[in-house]
């Protein structure tokens, strides 16, 4: 256990930023399997949605700048509409 308060204050944040992160890493891989799934015709659709919701795990911290745009153009309708 921690032996000071500042040990303590952040040993309570760990915990809650560690659930926060947990919670949102798999809101974002449900929403990656969801897109997924999807037929090719709705894709175009979604696509707008779906890179909002990369961007906003970026700016969260949730992943990196790199992944998200990885994760963009693998999961463009354009590449599977070919």
């Amino acid at each position: 256990m921690p032996q000071h308060k500042s040990c303590e204050k952040r040993l309570k944040q760990d915990v809650k930023r560690n659930a926060r992160n947990r919670a949102g890493m798999g809101n974002l891989r449900t929403a990656v399997r969801k897109f997924r799934e999807l037929d090719a015709a709705k894709r175009p659709e979604e696509y707008a949605a779906f890179q909002s919701l990369l961007d906003r795990a970026v700016t969260k911290g949730l992943i990196s700048k790199n992944r998200a745009a990885r994760l963009k153009s693998r999961l463009s309708p354009a590449t599977k509409a070919a």
